[in-house]
Parts: structure tokens; C-alpha cells; sequence
């Protein structure tokens, strides 16, 4: 069975926790249709990478 050895303070659990908070991401506009879409990445949107066709992106037919 665990004992706890010694009470941790309140100062001492937030200095623990203080990396585990949430970053947002970083997001760039698309060259091509203008969306938020990750740095160095394909369009998905549109299928540009520095104003070069990369994929065909179309619509998907149900």
C-alpha cells in the first residue's frame, strides 16, 4: 500500500505543472485560396505549395 512520504505545496505542484499547459499552433495563409493551413506544408484546400500545383484536390462525389 503507498504512503505519502511528505504533503507537496500548492508552490511546489504549480512549478511541476507549469509545462504542461496547451501552445496554439502556428498557422500561415495559404499563397494560393488564402486558408490557415500549417508553415511548409501541402494546401489540402487547394493542392498549392509555393504557387506550384503539388496534388490534385477535387470534389468528392457522394
Amino acid at each position: 500500500m503507498i504512503v505519502q512520504q511528505r504533503r507537496v505545496s500548492k508552490s511546489r505542484k504549480g512549478m511541476r505543472r507549469s509545462h504542461h499547459a496547451l501552445s496554439v499552433p502556428t498557422t500561415v495563409a495559404c499563397s494560393k485560396c488564402g486558408k490557415q493551413i500549417k508553415p511548409h506544408t501541402v494546401c489540402s484546400y487547394c493542392g498549392y505549395y509555393k504557387n506550384k500545383k503539388i496534388i490534385n484536390v477535387g470534389k468528392k462525389d457522394a
